[in-house]
């Protein structure tokens, strides 16, 4: 892929785990670095996702997305990294956007795929999900990493099916250990914390996986 005009890359670092509706919260007091956790950000997500009718994008393991709401609103495009995570390419949204109209995928978009896939792009998913966000600080106020507590509602649109769960991701950030036995202790506690709660490793990989029953 390459990220086309006015998009901006990054590479996500996280863990997912599913949790019940009623499962606690994490007790984070153990997590390698962090002292400190941020009030509780709620934020309403919705995200429609697009493949070709052959789904050429999933074969390669690469989504498109179209997210309002959320600090990170735009068009994205997902796939994997090198040495593990996945990389995300973002682009602003357009202007007048109309959240329940089959979205329309831009030109600088297109492009970032066309190796992989080509249009017609049609309606695969929609997720809706009321997250809320915590960040997970370092002594002096910096991000080690964010945890978000998902409730979320999808749409299978080719399906014509609809499902509806909670679940946690933890992602690295800024702050965040760099060496790879740092970051193997880091998740480590996640896990032994999550755990701990009553959550479970993930089924599925992403929401747009569970969604489509993958």
């Amino acid at each position: 892929m390459s990220a086309g005009p006015s998009g901006s890359s990054s590479v996500e670092v996280e863990a997912k785990y599913d949790v019940d509706d009623d499962t606690p919260l994490p007790d984070w007091s153990a997590l390698p670095g962090v002292t400190r956790i941020g009030e509780p950000e709620p934020r309403d997500l919705d995200a429609r996702y697009l493949d070709t009718p052959t789904a050429e994008l999933a074969r390669a393991g690469v989504a498109v997305r179209r997210r309002l709401g959320g600090p990170d609103a735009g068009w994205h495009v997902k796939g994997p990294a090198e040495g593990g995570g996945r990389t995300e390419t973002q682009w602003p949204l357009e202007d007048d956007v109309d959240p329940d109209a089959d979205p329309v995928v831009p030109a600088a978009v297109q492009d970032a795929v066309s190796s992989i896939a080509r249009p017609p792009f049609t309606a695969l998913a929609r997720v809706r999900n009321h997250r809320t966000a915590y960040s997970l600080q370092d002594a002096e106020g910096r991000e080690v990493a964010e945890f978000v507590d998902d409730r979320v509602r999808a749409r299978d649109e080719r399906r014509d099916a609809e499902s509806s769960w909670r679940e946690w991701e933890v992602e690295l950030g800024p702050a965040a250990p760099h060496d790879e036995a740092a970051r193997t202790a880091f998740f480590a506690a996640v896990d032994a914390a999550v755990f701990a709660a009553g959550g479970r490793p993930a089924a599925s990989g992403s929401k747009l996986a569970r969604t489509l029953g993958r």
